[in-house]
């Protein structure tokens, strides 16, 4: 049992000397880091089975998807996981607070789980909505509550605890394609689903056990709604609801309902969003103008790491069908299955993050660290690069060659780079370029990046039909993302001054 805490007056735990600690850190980071870990776990193992189960044929057990259609459904539903966490943040703000935010999204997506290890294909979509729906409550708070665990922004232990916590991410994604991968393509696709839910109940079971050694200010609701706010929000609610259910019922009743009548709106939705964002901050007359040129600096990396992301997230859907037709699943004689695939960026990061820190510093302290700009276009141009080489193993691969899993290595490495120049710094410039007025709400709109990303995948998917994940497939969005980093790389100054005191 952990020893008893004293609180100062913003709710921050302070532990006392000589009391358990995890790391050295307060105990309720052992509790998180579980709770992630697992979550993770159930996460990216149901990731690295979905694209494959929709395509496997009905004989096979699976849905007999076509590839492209396969592909978009994935490419929505993770763009989903990421729009959600910003309804998923101003639940805990307004309603519930972080702590039961992330109990009940804990609890949401392990039913999700569940409901695709039903062996119905009904069920397997409303699984794919509760699991995003999950996700976006659980990952908009969970790291948060890291940062209540701490007595403030300066606590010399904050970095090393988030650092620790990052650490259970990827613990959880490395292990999950190696143990859910397995036993869904090896045993039975439902089963896998199950193992998934299983880890995300572990995950919440020991979260629930452990919470008293949480931070008391995760209970707290920052800004409670109030019963007029709350009225009209339900009464708006209620008519769109009922719209969606009027317009889709009739669709449904007509006989003319297919998945895409789901995908295309929501692909269009996750890009229109983010142009209303900024829409919206941009005809702010309370900003400064030195904050509206910040912003115009920031859409630039917003659109890079949209690029970005539109490319690096295909490894669970375009790379997980080339794995499974195009490559040999043996090394030295050991077979394996092609979801293990997915365990490769995990273990590039753990390998690879701690050398990517060292060397920034190092680099600092000798005035030749590359400027925010510079790391986004080099994010940029791997990431272009990565789907070039995937160009040549597609080539390779002609006339149902099987070509060496090197292929694919080679890939997730150069991707995993890309990740680590791109995606640490935009976290960082995120905050340094927010207004004030919108400082908590920035890192949500960072995550719409993501979501853009997606939704322009997706389409790119369902217009090209049967040549997603052919040879000129992957060469186009590899020369777009050179192209694009190339003019951040022309335009760098620019960007920079519209940055203003922001290096």
């Amino acid at each position: 049992m952990a020893s008893p805490t004293t609180l100062d007056a913003g709710l921050k735990p302070v532990t006392p000397s000589g009391g358990k600690t995890f790391f050295g850190h307060p105990r309720g980071l052992a509790t998180l880091f579980m709770t992630e870990t697992w979550e993770r776990f159930s996460f990216y193992g149901m990731r690295a089975l979905l694209v494959l189960y929709m395509t496997a044929s009905t004989a096979h057990g699976g849905l007999g998807m076509k590839v492209a259609l396969a592909t978009a459904i994935y490419s929505v539903y993770n763009a989903m996981v990421y729009l959600l966490a910003l309804p998923g943040g101003w639940i805990a703000d307004r309603f519930l607070g972080a702590r039961k935010t992330v109990a009940v999204g804990g609890a949401i997506i392990m039913i999700g789980h569940f409901l695709l290890a039903v062996p119905f294909e009904g069920s397997f979509f409303v699984g794919l909505v509760f699991i995003a729906v999950g996700s976006g409550l659980l990952k908009a708070n969970i790291s948060t509550m890291v940062g209540h665990l701490y007595d403030g922004p300066n606590d010399p232990r904050r970095d090393g605890g988030f650092t620790i916590f990052y650490m259970g991410i990827n613990l959880g994604a490395f292990a999950a394609p190696l143990v859910i991968g397995t036993v869904g393509q090896s045993v039975d696709w439902h089963l896998g689903f199950a193992l998934a839910g299983i880890g995300m109940a572990l995950g919440l079971g020991q979260y629930l056990l452990g919470s008293r050694h949480l931070s008391p200010q995760s209970s707290v609701v920052a800004s409670p709604i109030s019963d007029s706010e709350r009225t009209a929000l339900l009464r708006k609610a209620g008519l769109w609801l009922a719209l969606a259910v009027v317009f889709y019922g009739v669709v449904v009743l007509s006989g003319h309902f297919t998945i895409n009548w789901a995908v295309w709106p929501l692909s269009i939705a996750g890009i229109a969003i983010p142009v209303v964002v900024f829409t919206r901050i941009k005809r702010d007359k309370d900003l400064s103008p030195t904050d509206h040129s910040k912003i115009r600096g920031y859409i630039w990396f917003f659109v890079v790491a949209a690029v970005f992301w539109m490319i690096y997230d295909q490894s669970g859907s375009t790379l997980s069908v080339f794995a499974d037709q195009n490559t040999k699943l043996s090394i030295l004689g050991a077979s394996f299955p092609s979801s293990w695939f997915q365990s490769l960026n995990p273990l590039y990061i753990m390998a690879l993050a701690p050398v990517f820190a060292w060397l920034w510093v190092w680099l600092s302290r000798r005035a030749k660290n590359p400027s925010t700009t510079m790391k986004f276009a080099v994010g940029l141009l791997l990431i272009g690069a990565s789907f070039l080489v995937m160009m040549l193993a597609m080539a390779a691969a002609a006339g149902g060659h099987k070509v060496t899993p090197l292929w694919l290595a080679l890939v997730y490495l150069v991707q995993t780079v890309g990740e680590l120049a791109l995606s640490p710094v935009g976290l960082s410039v995120t905050t340094k370029l927010a207004p004030a007025k919108y400082a908590s709400q920035m890192m949500g709109i960072w995550f719409l990046a993501v979501t853009a990303g997606d939704c322009v995948a997706a389409i790119i998917q369902l217009g090209l039909g049967n040549a997603t994940g052919s040879t000129w497939y992957f060469a186009s969005q590899g020369v777009a993302a050179i192209i694009a980093g190339i003019a951040l790389v022309m335009y760098r100054k620019n960007v920079i001054r519209l940055m203003g005191d922001v290096h």
